[in-house]
């Protein structure tokens, strides 16, 4: 057994910088986006990334079942979307211009780095599910992501010194 709280696990996991993407998939009910910061790397041949949606969330079953996902890793002016994304019930497609990828995804502009990817496999990750997707095709810009640390959006250049 655990001898620390869930709260002492979530502030520990804070000290941990992590980008901020958006994953979208369309449905046949339309675009599905959400804001996740449980992105990562798997491998590079075949080129694999993984992410993990709560099993809590309204719209985990709906990206259980995808068959493609886009993850967007956010630049640090997008910030409004991942609040947007975070909302749950909240859909802002209909506020917002995007293209369609791999299997009709959603598409956003202007991110760091964007991975249109085809489900390759799920996980059992307690209360998540980590799903494993295959990069089929991929964009990235020389800009300034958006971080998440400590509980709250930051920057780079925020946590950087000089000399």
């Amino acid at each position: 057994m655990a001898e620390f709280s869930e709260r002492n696990l979530r502030d520990a996991m804070g000290r941990f910088a992590t980008g901020v993407t958006i994953v979208t998939t369309m449905t046949p009910e339309g675009p599905l986006g959400m804001t996740v910061n449980s992105f990562a790397s798997v491998s590079l041949d075949p080129p694999l990334v993984l992410w993990s949606p709560a099993r809590k969330s309204a719209r985990f079953p709906a990206f259980e079942a995808a068959s493609h996902f886009a993850v967007h890793v956010l630049a640090r002016d997008q910030q409004h979307l991942a609040e947007a994304f975070a909302q749950s019930g909240n859909e802002p497609f209909s506020a917002l211009e995007y293209t369609r990828g791999a299997g009709d995804s959603p598409l956003f502009s202007g991110c760091a780095a964007r991975f249109e990817c085809c489900h390759s496999a799920g996980h059992d990750g307690g209360d998540h599910l980590i799903v494993v997707g295959e990069v089929l095709r991929l964009e990235r810009a020389d800009v300034e992501p958006l971080l998440y640390y400590k509980g709250g959006f930051a920057t780079i250049s925020e946590g950087r010194e000089d000399g």
